[in-house]
């Protein structure tokens, strides 16, 4: 899955996490890391794949957001496999 190869790597994990908190230039992304903007645009470039982040051109910069819809799936997703292994341990008890 797309997804988890996405959140799998450290530094988009940390843009995500980023964006939680609102919109980012890929610059405002790219800084903390030490990245250049390409480099930034390719891990941009997966997690907008994943569906997890989108972009707009506004001007001369681009603003990445978060798209929640994905991440409540992603959470979704989590929880009904919690639950599922939930319950086989239980069985197993």
């Amino acid at each position: 899955m797309i997804l988890f190869h996405a959140l799998g790597d450290s530094t988009r994990w940390h843009m995500v996490e980023r964006l939680s908190v609102g919109p980012a230039s890929v610059s405002e992304l790219a800084k903390p890391f030490g990245l250049t903007l390409p480099g930034a645009m390719q891990h941009l470039r997966i997690l907008e794949e994943a569906k997890l982040v989108r972009s707009e051109k506004i001007g001369r910069v681009r603003l990445c957001h978060i798209r929640p819809e994905w991440i409540e799936m992603v959470d979704v997703w989590i929880r009904a496999r919690q639950a599922s292994m939930q319950g086989q341990l239980d069985m197993a008890d």
